[in-house]
């Protein structure tokens, strides 16, 4: 089956558009992980991600905020800051506002990664959106951005249940 065949299967309903919505999200990030991974050997993209994040963020921010903010566990943050602190890319220290909290902070390395190494996967990037038009991509913005209230949604209906 090809992919053409899929979405014409589902393109029927609303139903059927959900689910083919749900699946691409997945199939997507799966593929775009497996794509930074082989091409960017130093970091994985999850590693990235929380770099990004920690130098985006301006100030030093907790494993938990980090952790809400990235869609997975304390633990897991705790896991990647560890191997990203091996590798020199951020520092972890005492939050100044909550002594039993540890915070993250980036270092020169991950500026110096950003600036110089990452500049060529950021041109490469283009081409994952260069199927789109401006108008296009202003949509899948508000669209992407509205999508994270509809899992805030389902995050608070799955609290209720337990």
């Amino acid at each position: 089956m090809e992919l053409d065949d899929l979405v014409l299967r589902f393109s029927d309903t609303t139903e059927n558009r959900r689910k083919a919505v749900f699946s691409t999200l997945f199939i997507a990030g799966n593929k775009l992980q497996t794509l930074f991974d082989n091409h960017i050997p130093e970091i994985s993209l999850k590693q990235f991600m929380l770099l990004s994040v920690v130098r985006q963020s301006g100030e030093p921010l907790t494993f938990t905020q980090l952790g809400h903010m990235l869609g997975c566990s304390r633990q897991n943050i705790k896991k990647l800051a560890d191997v990203l602190m091996k590798k020199g890319f951020i520092t972890i220290q005492q939050s100044p506002y909550d002594t039993r909290a540890m915070c993250i902070s980036s270092t020169e390395k991950a500026d110096d990664f950003f600036q110089n190494e990452f500049s060529q996967y950021q041109e490469e990037l283009k081409y994952l959106f260069e199927v789109y038009t401006e108008e296009e991509i202003k949509t899948l913005f508000t669209l992407m951005s509205k999508l994270y209230t509809g899992i805030e949604n389902l995050e608070r209906k799955t609290k209720k249940e337990t």
